[in-house]
């Protein structure tokens, strides 16, 4: 449990609000219903938020305005809401604390407006009227009901297309999918006389039905260059169904991060990715596991930068899910017939797992920040590099010196190379391009067999450290020349001079 000191320092957001004074009666039970309706949440009195100062109540007045909250809650919230009053000192400053525990009964609402009009949730540190998507979702949870349960009418089970599942299906589990299976797993149920689809079973579908209805479950994966959107390096849209949209997601990240070698044991390489890519993978998995598929027109983004890698999905964090505590072993299920079907086909791997095995892989990273944050009505966690800045200006340093160091070492390479490109340049651009082999290089070149001129080439390449090969043991069947750092600089150079 934070100290009162601690919490006085921290910003307002979803669970955490100050008012230097009693606010309002509407905006009082505003809040009150906003916080019943999502997490809880604890309201402050006599603490002025911007700028943030503890000014304190006056002592005289406490009983009567615990009295007044105690009567604006039970004059102007429905269904009732018991909140918790705690008065507090702070630095010899009387204050007041309200505590609002989350809701069983929801949708929580302003009586006088109605459930329409006065259903309030918490984005941020704001108080929202809820959509009618947000209400319906609040009023499934009462009943414990989960969104993906329900069935769609529009179709009848058996004429629904799930090709790609079945075969994904037999592929993880080696059952061939049929009505008996689609029954036990929920996937379809009896409604009078019709055998019916369930929402889960569409959004595991390829059926134009899906493409009508859930055309925002799908997942923009993008590479920005630089640390901010805007310019594109490459984009992908995965709008395949969702039971492999991690997998596809995840791939997209593994082709837009690095992968080096770290050291040596004895005469096997030790390979280490730039980011902790189980983390990621399993944060991208949540993702879709976990996304409230009621909420319309938000998908999910994984957004790789040149400093973190963002995953952002609609929807706000479950209430009872708390990142701060990462190693407890939470389980929430907001999906509850997608998650025993994820379950089957080795998407999710153990109950409660998902955030302690991010905590594991993280601290074999402490080169890595984990971040957490909810912009507006979405959920985001990002993967940072802690020492981004401090790397880019040793790189733009080094590479200084190295440009010195070459133009002065390779300068009869380099005068060369710019009046008229050689076998030396094709090699090391190739091998800029991709790792390769001799005889893969030889046949880049289109020669019928590798050339006597080509291995004096790359040994004059290997010589003046423009490329090295990629495995300590020469004779290794993996054996590939890759691009030294001089060698990229060396390719910039020629770029510059061209």
């Amino acid at each position: 449990m934070p100290k009162l000191s601690e919490i006085i320092t921290q910003p307002e957001g979803r669970k955490l609000e100050f008012k230097r004074e009693l606010p309002a009666k509407s905006d009082l039970a505003k809040t009150i219903v906003a916080f019943a309706n999502d997490a809880g949440g604890e309201l402050y009195l006599g603490i002025q938020d911007t700028p943030r100062e503890v000014v304190g109540l006056n002592e005289d007045d406490l009983i009567s305005i615990e009295e007044q909250i105690s009567n604006i809650v039970h004059d102007q919230c429905s269904p009732v809401i018991y909140p918790q009053t705690s008065f507090l000192v702070h630095e010899d400053r009387p204050l007041i604390k309200v505590t609002i525990f989350p809701g069983s009964n929801s949708p929580y609402y302003l009586t006088s407006k109605g459930i329409e009009k006065g259903t309030y949730i918490r984005v941020g540190s704001s108080n929202r009227m809820a959509t009618p998507e947000i209400i319906e979702s609040l009023k499934l949870r009462k009943q414990n009901i989960s969104f993906d349960s329900q069935l769609m009418p529009q179709k009848d089970s058996d004429s629904l297309n799930i090709d790609s599942f079945k075969a994904l299906f037999l592929e993880k589990t080696g059952e061939e999918i049929n009505p008996t299976i689609l029954r036990k797993l929920k996937l379809i149920r009896t409604d009078q006389v019709r055998e019916l689809p369930t929402i889960a079973l569409i959004l595991l579908s390829d059926d134009e039905l899906r493409k009508d209805i859930f055309s925002f479950a799908k997942i923009e994966c993008a590479r920005f260059k630089g640390t901010v959107p805007g310019n594109f390096i490459d984009q992908k849209s995965i709008t395949e169904h969702i039971a492999i949209q991690a997998e596809l997601a995840y791939q997209f990240v593994l082709r837009h991060i690095s992968e080096s070698s770290t050291d040596y044991e004895g005469v096997f390489r030790n390979d280490r990715w730039e980011y902790p890519i189980i983390a990621i993978r399993e944060a991208i998995r949540n993702a879709v596991i976990h996304r409230d598929y009621s909420l319309r027109g938000g998908d999910i983004k994984v957004a790789v930068f040149d400093d973190k890698i963002e995953i952002t999905n609609p929807g706000n964090l479950p209430p009872t899910v708390d990142f701060n505590d990462m190693t407890s072993g939470q389980s929430y299920i907001r999906n509850m017939i997608l998650a025993p079907v994820f379950k089957k086909i080795g998407v999710i791997e153990q109950w409660g797992n998902g955030l302690r095995l991010i905590a594991d892989e993280l601290a074999k990273y402490p080169e890595i920040a984990f971040e957490w944050n909810e912009p507006g009505a979405s959920f985001r966690v990002s993967f940072i590099k802690k020492n981004y800045k401090q790397q880019q200006e040793l790189q733009q340093e080094l590479q200084h010196e190295l440009q010195h160091e070459l133009q002065h070492e390779l300068q009869h390479e380099l005068q060369h190379e710019l009046q008229h490109e050689s076998l030396y340049g094709k090699v090391l651009y190739l091998i800029a391009d991709k790792s390769l082999s001799t005889s893969e290089l030889s046949g880049a070149l289109n020669q019928k067999s590798i050339s006597g001129h080509l291995k004096k080439v790359l040994a004059k390449l290997r010589n003046d450290k423009l490329i090295e090969w990629s495995e300590q043991v020469q004779k290794s069947s993996k054996q590939r020349y890759q691009i030294t750092q001089r060698g990229l600089v060396f390719i910039q150079l020629l770029k510059k001079n061209t």
